[in-house]
């Protein structure tokens, strides 16, 4: 085949390219191409995944790229954003080299409003490229559109003579009129100048079918609709990948521009290496090796963990050592130990391991990891298995605040040029892409919310998925044309990248500079890759990930507060997690601010499960997650009685013996494998990986090694359960049970790192609880509602809070003779400097003695700055009252600054004193100074200026009321469709205080509609109020008005959640209900399990037991008293049914 493709725009054309990259390929193929081009706009993007398909499938990868070409000079960021377009291919590795750096400088140097290089650049790099004028939007053709053929013709020149016989001419024909015009005239231009054409179709999508669903990406980038005609769009449906026969009709008369296309492609020969390690180097001390100094540290740190390692610690050790130096990762272990031991050696908090690089005892006596991988029986070869070659990766969390001290570590010691952070995409997910066509196609929102929302949110779903297993779905999609016409507009868009983002925690670190060997971008601040992680790892180069983690900012802090008080932190290298009275506190559901157990429906499972150790903590959170819930009734019906454990074979007791008989790990199922079959530990993770990417062809030929072996000449290479007196009936059902958990097993290694974090949490906030809820304050300081909520909580454990003071507060929040100290932090408009210069003059000069002393030891005040500082009542300490200061301070403004400029000047005299200032001596205090504002006014002062209530809560009243309700803001909030006590959907019943009211007309103009905020005393969440009750409820919707309201919760992916609000009604000091609950005769046999969901959920509503076949009734003991949550109510009407469940008033 003569032809040949050569401007192709991938999925990786961010919301303008449309062509899925294995789909585009697999069509390549299909209409029998043996080679095609990669031109993203401005971007390498899709390079590798693009190379790796295109070789899978047989066909010639040429990589390449859309360049932006800035009018001047890259450095020149003015004027407009125009920038002409340029096609560049690699010819060869070096063309790959050059086309990876003109990329990478495009986006870190010469970014302004797109990726841009210049004509200079192209000087320095043009070795090994072979170049395209584009299309109509290069320089030339645009040139040519103006009538200024000496301008084009003087830059083909300049481009042939840099290029020479690798720069072509670029045809085009959609049929568009700009085309038609320049068309013949860059054919004359070509023969003028002795330059071969070359015919392309600038690619945007594969069929023309999805011309479309491409214009739907357009106005998704653009923010405009499908139906408006002024806005940016294809002129055409022609811009997807035509056949060599469609191409030479449309290029009738240009035969050569066809045939020159192969013979650009014969010009391209890469090859890209993958596998080849670009690790950086380490260089032992002392004259060691580096092999010799890492057992020397493993050795030393088995002893320094042990005391006495017995020989199972040595053998492990020896073990892993041997496979560590066989691999090839020596280095890699050196080079992770050297930058935790900076940080630990720095005060830099390091967390105890998360991911599989916990099963390394090695890693656990360097001290990477803190958790004994033989204690947990951790499997090595989840995280470093010989039979399969790939990078290990060590995932470390650092304090959050101190992380970038690591990075910068990292980069000082191998050079900044060698390391850089990871790109990631955002994708158009399978609701999202929903709701963007929606609002694309002007299709009504409630209609669109009700499609989007019948997608689970479960592990791997899709459009696709979604239409075969949600019937309600299918059936719109089959009756309603423009449901359907959604949908397949959001199928074809699903899963597309739409932007670029940092990764949260990936770094890279390579032998030579970055930029030799990956492109890179800017992305805000961050230096980043243009290829994924994973894609990183198969070019072989060293990624790491360096989490911030606030956990561990919380513990450093409430550790630091501990000191102060000359008290001596708990050790956590100790490895002991066996205080009994934390597993008291998690059983009681006390959880708020222990790392993973916060949520509701968490703490309701731990207090259900009943944790005792460790082991418990880390079953809890690996199944606590969607897929494993389903285990969690049968491990609780095993840890509870463990009569009911049921083994299909004996040999799977000492396996499954901790987790109550159910699998929960993924290195369970390599121990099953492994113990019943016969498996090597390295097999047996191979085929853990097959079993969670379900590769059927793969488990099938397992099932057969699983249960009859694997005999080679003769030679039985694995046992087979058969051989190890396994049933065969048995062998299949357990064959058959890995293969339903393996795609949603949680790995043991990560989820003990977490449980390690979780105990810690829980001892610091169990022994040392105000140190701990002040440390978990300062670390989310910015989160109004979790301030909000721990101060809530802080107040329920009668935990004193002392409000904001001049003389005691510091800059965040500190602990104080057993209560907590507001701090000055916290205020809105008080900066850093300003906080910075106050508490220097305080601690050189003492606490301030009054109003007026302040005012002239400090600088740099100003209104705003001051009315903070009053109205969150930083004086009242001082003997004066906000109302005084408020109605003073300005006149005491003026006296400061005009008394600061005359000291400067050297003018100041006796007679500069007479002025007439307010006197804020605390000995004169007078009446007047004394008189204040009413508290209801002090709670809104204090609610502007911190965001929170310190003088009290003006729902303080209604406490009792609003915790009759059940549910609350914060739990709404919070809650989400897989984890939270309340789901989409759900009839909720809150109270509290509006506050943000306004209102504004629906576009149909049948009314007003109201938007909001209800706060209680634990958080916030947003209202929606639409027009019909908005009119009934108009007298009630003000702010500061204290009401009930009723309504639907809804729980959006792509917003913070909210409730559509059906009911409005004033909260009203002491109603108070009971919930009553009859039992009839055929429900009498559930009185037990209805208790056990009654102590699952405590609370205060009192219930009454009701027995209709006697006619008695009692009120339920104190331990039955619940929280009448949504959850507890459906359960007990599932059991109860609807017409034996009440709620009473309660009499006074």
């Amino acid at each position: 085949m003569a032809f040949t493709h050569l401007h192709v725009h991938t999925e990786y054309s961010l919301l303008d390219g449309a062509a899925r990259i294995k789909e585009l390929v697999k069509q390549a193929k299909a209409l029998g191409m043996e080679s095609l081009a990669i031109t993203d706009h401005g971007n390498m993007y899709g390079v590798i995944e693009f190379y790796k398909t295109c070789t899978k499938e047989g066909i010639k990868p040429l990589i390449g790229m859309e360049a932006y070409v800035a009018p001047k000079s890259i450095s020149d960021k003015t004027g407009m954003r125009e920038n002409a377009h340029l096609i560049l291919l690699a010819k060869n590795e070096q063309g790959y080299r050059n086309l990876i750096k003109l990329s990478s400088i495009a986006f870190v140097d010469g970014f302004y409003y797109r990726p841009r290089i210049d004509h200079q650049l192209l000087e320095k790099y043009h070795e090994g490229l072979i170049c395209l004028s584009a299309c109509l939007a290069g320089e030339i053709p645009q040139l040519l559109l103006m009538n200024n053929y000496g301008e084009a013709k003087k830059l083909a020149s300049w481009y042939k003579e840099l290029f020479g016989e690798d720069y072509y001419i670029e045809l085009q024909n959609h049929g568009l009129p700009e085309q038609l015009i320049v068309l013949p005239r860059l054919n004359e231009l070509a023969k003028e100048l002795n330059i071969k054409t070359v015919a392309t179709n600038d690619i945007h999508y594969v069929n023309k079918s999805d011309a479309e669903a491409q214009d739907v990406m357009l106005c998704i980038q653009t923010g405009r609709f499908l139906d408006e005609t002024n806005r940016m769009r294809m002129e055409a449906d022609e811009f997807y990948l035509k056949t060599e026969q469609e191409m030479r009709e449309r290029m009738f008369g240009y035969e050569d521009a066809i045939e020159n296309t192969g013979e650009v492609a014969n010009k391209c020969s890469l090859t890209i290496e993958f596998g080849k390690r670009h690790l950086p180097g380490f260089t032992a001390p002392d004259g060691m090796t580096n092999p010799e100094y890492l057992r020397k540290l493993c050795s030393d740190g088995l002893i320094r963990r042990y005391g006495e390692p017995t020989e199972v610690h040595w053998d492990r050790l020896n073990y892993e050592l041997d496979i560590i130096n066989r691999m090839g990762f020596v280095d890699y272990y050196l080079i992770v130990w050297d930058f935790i031991n900076f940080a630990k050696t720095h005060g830099i908090a390091v967390g105890p391991g998360r991911g599989s690089g916990a099963a390394s005892i090695a890693a656990y006596a360097m001290g990477i990891t803190d958790i004994d991988p033989i204690k947990y029986n951790l499997i090595f070869e989840r995280f470093l298995n010989p039979e399969r070659v790939s990078m290990p990766d060590f995932d470390v969390d650092f304090c959050y605040e101190r992380r970038p001290e690591v990075i910068e570590y990292v980069k000082n010691k191998y050079g900044s040029d060698h390391v850089a952070q990871i790109v990631t995409f955002g994708t158009m997910a399978a609701r999202g892409s929903v709701r963007d066509v929606g609002r694309v196609l002007r299709i009504p929102y409630q209609d669109v919310d009700r499609v989007a929302k019948l997608i689970p949110q479960t592990k791997d779903m899709n459009l696709k998925t979604a239409l075969e297993t949600v019937p309600e779905l299918k059936s719109l999609y089959d009756t309603d044309e423009q449901i359907k016409k959604l949908i397949d507009l959001s199928l074809k868009v699903e899963g597309l990248p739409r932007n670029t983002s940092t990764h949260a925690a990936g770094v890279v670190i390579s032998s030579l500079p970055t930029m030799e060997l990956v492109p890179l971008q800017r992305n805000d601040e961050a230096i980043t890759t243009q290829f994924t992680m994973t894609e990183l790892e198969e070019l072989g180069m060293l990624k790491m990930d360096f989490l911030g983690l606030r956990t561990l900012t919380v513990i450093r802090d409430c550790c630091a507060f501990i000191e102060e008080e000359g008290l001596t932190p708990p050790d956590f290298s100790t490895g002991n997690y066996d205080d009994p009275r934390v597993y008291e506190m998690i059983r009681s559901g006390d959880t708020t601010g222990v790392f993973q157990l916060e949520s509701a429906g968490m703490t309701q499972f731990m207090m259900q499960m009943k944790p005792e150790t460790l082991e418990d903590i880390i079953a809890g959170i690996s199944l606590f997650r969607p897929g494993p819930m389903e285990q969690i009734p049968r491990y609780l019906e095993g840890k509870q009685n463990r009569s009911k454990i049921h083994y299909e074979t004996e040999l799977l007791k000492p396996i499954l013996d901790t987790t109550y008989g159910c699998m929960v790990y993924q290195e369970q199922v390599m121990q099953i494998v492994r113990d019943l079959a016969g498996y090597s530990l390295g097999r047996s993770d191979l085929i853990r990986r097959a079993m969670s990417k379900k590769k059927h062809d793969v488990m099938e030929r397992e099932r057969v090694n699983f249960i009859h072996g694997i005999v080679e000449d003769g030679e039985v290479k694995v046992d087979g359960a058969l051989r190890r007196g396994v049933s065969k009936e048995a062998a299949e059902k357990i064959f058959d049970e890995m293969m339903d958990f393996a795609s949603y097993a949680f790995n043991k290694a990560h989820a003990a790192g977490y449980a390690v974090l979780t105990y810690r949490t829980a001892l610091l906030k169990c022994l040392y609880p105000v140190e701990f809820l002040t440390a978990m304050i300062n670390g989310y300081l910015s989160d109004t509602d979790k301030v909000t909520g721990c101060i809530y909580y802080a107040r329920k454990r009668n935990i004193r809070l002392l409000p904001p003071d001049i003389n005691k507060s510091r800059a965040k929040f500190s602990v104080e003779n057993g209560a907590i100290r507001f701090g000055l932090a916290a205020i809105r408009n008080v900066g850093e400097g300003a906080i910075k210069e106050l508490l220097e003059e305080r601690s050189l000069n003492g606490e301030f003695t009054d109003f007026s002393n302040f005012m002239r030891r400090t600088s740099g005040l100003n209104k705003r700055l001051l009315e903070g500082l009053i109205k969150a009542g930083c004086f009242d300490s001082l003997n004066v009252s906000r109302l005084y200061l408020m109605e003073n301070y300005e006149t005491e403004l003026s006296a400061a600054n005009a008394e600061k400029k005359r000291l400067e000047s050297g003018q100041l005299s006796f007679f500069d004193f007479g002025d007439a200032v307010p006197d804020f001596s605390p000995k004169q205090a007078t009446a007047e100074m004394k008189k204040e504002f009413p508290l209801s006014q002090l709670l809104s002062m204090e609610r502007e200026v911190l965001g929170i209530y310190i003088s009290g809560h003006p729902l303080t009243e209604y406490e009792s009321e609003l915790t009759e309700l059940g549910s609350c803001c914060r739990e709404a909030a919070e809650s989400d469709e897989i984890n939270g006590p309340l789901h989409d959907g759900d009839t909720v019943r809150l109270g509290g205080m509006l506050s943000g009211m306004r209102t504004r007309p629906v576009k149909s103009g049948s009314g007003v509609m109201s938007y909001g905020n209800l706060e209680d005393m634990t958080g916030s969440i947003e209202l929606a109020i639409f027009p019909s009750v908005h009119t009934k409820y108009a007298s009630l919707l003000g702010d500061d008005r204290k009401v009930i309201i009723r309504g639907r919760l809804s729980i959006r992916e792509d917003r913070a959640n909210s409730i559509l609000v059906d009911e409005v009604v004033e909260l009203v000091k002491g109603k108070r209900f009971r919930l009553g609950l009859n039992f009839t005769e055929a429900t009498l046999p559930l009185r037990h399990r209805i208790t056990e969901i009654l102590r699952a959920n405590p609370g205060s509503t009192e219930v009454v037991f009701a027995d209709s076949t006697t006619g008695k009734k009692y009120i339920a003991p104190k331990e039955l008293f619940v929280n009448r949550n949504p959850r507890l109510m459906a359960q007990l009407t599932a059991l109860l049914g609807e017409k034996n469940i009440a709620l009473v008033q309660k009499k006074d």
